[in-house]
């Protein structure tokens, strides 16, 4: 017999608006110290905003951060040190930011970079303003789960994937919390789980659950029901 929840996964979409701060670094020093002090909305804004934007690249695309050092600073080394940290090996904003911050301290305690950008190459600190928004989808079922699944905008996945895992309970996407919690499908919410976010664009993720899904409605008692 199918699984129906008592709760339905309600899916929801979000919007982001983005404001200038009036912080911004002309160099590494300046930038170590407005990182450490600026809010978290900062923080997102420049990493998991810029992932967002930026989801059709594969692999892992950069943060902005690290894009600012290498390009605008010109300083290779720390820049792929800075866009190789795992935004989701990090459940909070403050650990993410501690981790930038370790990062630039440990660079700067072996090079003397003392490079300043030029005036108008400045990296200004954006601030991101979030909401998230029911939509009409939702699901009690695998199948209407599939089905709202394969409606919903990127945004929205965007949302449910990366976002929850910032969110109680921490370091779990909310796909796979629904389907453990509520459906009891403990192996699928695994196998969600261990999809890799960043080998893939959004879309190709969107399709990889879509395939999971259907592959275990046609296993018994599914397939039967």
């Amino acid at each position: 017999m199918i699984s129906r929840a008592q709760e339905p996964f309600q899916f929801f979409s979000r919007l982001i608006l983005t404001q200038m701060t009036g912080i911004k670094a002309k160099n590494l020093q300046e930038l170590l110290g407005n990182l450490k002090t600026v809010p978290e909305a900062v923080i997102y804004q420049h990493t998991h905003q810029f992932l967002q934007q930026h989801h059709y690249l594969v692999p892992e695309p950069p943060n902005d951060f690290g894009y600012w050092v290498t390009h605008m600073l010109l300083d290779e080394e720390l820049g792929e040190r800075l866009m190789a940290i795992d935004i989701m090996r990090y459940h909070s904003l403050s650990d993410l930011r501690q981790a930038f911050v370790s990062v630039i301290e440990s660079h700067l305690a072996k090079h003397n970079n003392l490079h300043q950008v030029p005036k108008g190459k400045e990296f200004h600190f954006m601030s991101a303003v979030r909401f998230s928004m029911p939509t009409h989808y939702q699901a009690y079922d695998l199948a209407e789960f599939m089905r709202c699944l394969q409606k919903v905008s990127i945004s929205s996945l965007y949302l449910h994937i990366f976002e929850a895992k910032m969110r109680a309970p921490l370091g779990i996407n909310d796909f796979s919390y629904w389907f453990k919690t509520q459906l009891g499908e403990k192996e699928l919410a695994k196998k969600v789980t261990a999809l890799d976010p960043y080998m893939q664009t959004l879309e190709g993720l969107r399709a990889k659950i879509i395939l999971l899904i259907q592959n275990r409605l046609e296993e018994s008692p599914y397939a039967a029901s």
